[in-house]
């Protein structure tokens, strides 16, 4: 087990906190007046980016003057061997990480924090700042002020920044992977990277940054690792009941940098990876890293800044509002951030397969298995996140026969459980939907999502990375929750623990089918479903509904990860009378459960004894259940079909 990698530790707070983070400090060396004019020109400019400084940081545009865009003719700086553009500054700018402090989605859900706990008003934005906007909220804690307040990030154009180049480059290297949540210690006078000076032949020129921004560059062998990402991307909240009385119970609300650790990313030598691995892409070429040097010598490997997750939704938004956000980037910059998220969700995130198992007379079965190819849980951190298996069997004309996991208009899952839905391992009608989520509790055990709120989890069954383990020293952060853990195919192979897998077994009604079907499986992902969104849109406040509007203007279709299909030859159809079930006849409470046994239902239209028409009722699958109006009594049920029409006589108790 490697060292300081296992331990959640929970923060200090209050004063001595501020000691310690006020010692973290270390003053910079006064800054040299000169540059050349070409740089003054990109410096001042920084492509729109921040060019200021407050004593701690520098704007990203600052940064941008030597790692951005070269302007030299003919450009040397930051270009592969093929001319490929591979700027720091350029490739993080229309990131989630560069708008974390824009980010509409992470807005709102400050003012839904607040609105609901406004006796804990303060530390909460103390709390949110401390990853969304690390540069302005440190610099207030540094600056002896108590609270960092939403109203002053609006006025600080390095807070604005977001996760910029001096939140992750000016990290103490002596304590990080030790301290999560937010608490994060910096130095203002050296910028950590990955190039040792002792390592290389000639060393760091580090002369040239020191006496241009009074930042000294140097390299450390903790920056590449995964405990650079730590201090935000593990995150513990302090749990209150419904009176906002804190309950004493911490809630963990993000481990993904625990969930990497459970896994053979972390332990496994031949399989080693670190986050920045996979978020940050290697070059193994010499890359010149600073523009207008022509005598520094590339470095490598260089670990190209793409930083990118899977919330392609919100880079969306976000790309069609740059003006109304005053965001930096421009069109192309989302772009081309957008299309690496998608490959990441596509090519890099989880794999599906798709099996025939047996067919009978009256089932068709199937297996379809996923398996995680990420380095912590699929979907991880923030909570809102998931995915689910949509599962369709249609006939050679195209008609569905059997859906699970189907969205509707409003971008809900059909057939989703009001509370939620519980983890498979066998789906037996399209009413059952596998969908791979965590659900917080609120002390009472219902559902929440407001994240204070967070008392215990009542679901998580997101997929493990592979080599994950019950047994981890950090599992009580990373823990598995609900009938996933007595599932014999999730997260196992052939009974051993630790493939980051999971099975899930179809068994579809075919009696009396007769033809070809196709069968197509797909994993579908959403980062910020609609479900999710229901608590927070029942604020009435202006910046959540500003966030509301912009979010059904957008639409958040899911993103398709995987996919695969399979046909089967089915024989022996009935006619619609054979293969109709209705039932229970009589029925006590009106719930009338239908079935065609495979053949899908168009429209159910329920009419009165004397055939007066009562009510139709659209339905569009082979199964369900319906509900019989509300006075006891005889009623005529038509059902629809594509092979025809029969009435049945119900009785309601």
């Amino acid at each position: 087990m490697k060292p300081n990698r296992t331990k959640l530790v929970l923060a200090a707070s209050g004063s001595a906190l501020l000691l310690i983070l006020s010692a973290a400090y270390t003053p910079r060396p006064e800054k040299a007046r000169y540059h050349t004019q070409g740089e003054m020109i990109r410096f001042m400019t920084g492509g729109n980016l921040p060019v200021g400084d407050n004593g701690l940081f520098i704007g990203s545009g600052k940064c941008a003057g030597c790692h951005g865009v070269d302007n030299a003719i003919p450009p040397i700086a930051n270009l592969t061997s093929e001319g490929v553009h591979v700027s720091p500054a350029e490739d993080w700018r229309a990131t989630i990480m560069a708008l974390s402090a824009r980010d509409p989605f992470w807005r709102a859900k400050v003012a839904h924090e607040t609105s609901v706990n406004p006796d804990h008003a303060q530390e909460l934005v103390n709390k949110c700042t401390s990853c969304h906007a690390p540069v302005g909220r440190f610099t207030a804690l540094h600056n002896g002020q108590a609270n960092y307040s939403i109203e002053e990030l609006e006025d600080d154009s390095l807070a604005l920044d977001g996760v910029s180049c001096g939140a992750c480059h000016q990290q103490r290297m002596d304590n990080i992977g030790q301290h999560f949540s937010g608490e994060l210690f910096y130095q203002g006078d050296t910028l950590w990277g990955p190039y040792i000076s002792s390592q290389l032949d000639p060393p760091l020129f580090d002369f040239i940054m020191t006496n241009f921004v009074g930042i000294t560059p140097a390299g450390h062998e903790n920056f590449p690792k995964s405990e650079t990402c730590a201090g935000c991307h593990s995150l513990i909240t302090h749990s209150v009941d419904l009176d906002g009385e804190f309950t004493g119970v911490d809630f963990i609300e993000q481990a993904t940098y625990h969930e990497w650790l459970n896994s053979s990313y972390n332990m496994d030598d031949n399989l080693q990876k670190e986050c920045q691995g996979c978020h940050m892409p290697r070059l193994d070429e010499p890359i010149i890293i600073a523009s207008g040097y022509t005598f520094i010598p590339g470095r490598e490997p260089f670990g190209q800044h793409w930083l990118v997750g899977g919330n392609s939704f919100m880079l969306e938004l976000m790309q069609n509002r740059i003006d109304e956000l005053g965001i930096t980037a421009n069109e192309s910059h989302f772009d081309m951030v957008i299309q690496r998220t998608i490959y990441q969700l596509q090519n890099e995130t989880a794999t599906l397969e798709l099996t025939t198992d047996d067919i009978d007379g009256d089932t068709a079965r199937y297996t379809v298995k996923l398996s995680n190819l990420a380095g912590h849980k699929f979907p991880s951190g923030y909570p809102a996140r998931r995915a689910w298996i949509e599962f369709v069997v249609s006939d050679d004309d195209g008609n569905e026969l059997f859906h699970s996991g189907a969205l509707d208009n409003q971008f809900y899952i059909i057939g989703e459980d009001g509370s939620f839905e519980p983890h498979y391992d066998r789906i037996t009608s399209d009413d059952q939907v596998q969908i791979y989520e965590m659900v917080m509790g609120d002390v009472n055990g219902n559902p929440t999502t407001v994240l204070e709120r967070a008392y215990s989890k009542l679901k998580d069954n997101r997929l493990t990375p592979l080599g994950f383990s019950t047994s981890h020293p950090v599992y009580d952060t990373t823990n598995v929750v609900g009938s996933a853990l007595t599932d014999p195919n999730f997260n196992r192979l052939n009974g051993v623990e630790g493939s980051g897998t999971d099975e899930v077994h179809f068994h579809i009604p075919v009696e009396g089918i007769n033809g070809n079907v196709t069968v197509t499986a797909r994993l579908l992902y959403q980062s910020v479903p609609p479900k999710w969104n229901e608590e927070l849109f029942s604020v009435d406040h202006p910046v959540i509904n500003q966030f509301e509007q912009m979010y059904w203007e957008e639409g958040p279709d899911p993103v398709q990860v995987a996919t695969a299909s399979t046909t089967s030859l089915l024989v022996g159809v009935p006619n619609l009378n054979q293969a109709l079930t209705l039932g229970p006849n009589p029925s006590v409470d009106g719930r009338l459960q239908v079935s065609a046994r495979g053949q899908q239902i168009i429209e159910i239209v329920v009419y009165d004894v004397r055939g007066q028409l009562i009510r139709r009722i659209p339905f569009r699958r082979s199964a369900g259940t319906i509900q019989l109006p509300d006075p006891s009594g005889t009623y005529l049920i038509e059902v629809i079909s594509e092979n025809g029409r029969t009435v049945r006589k119900v009785l309601r108790q």
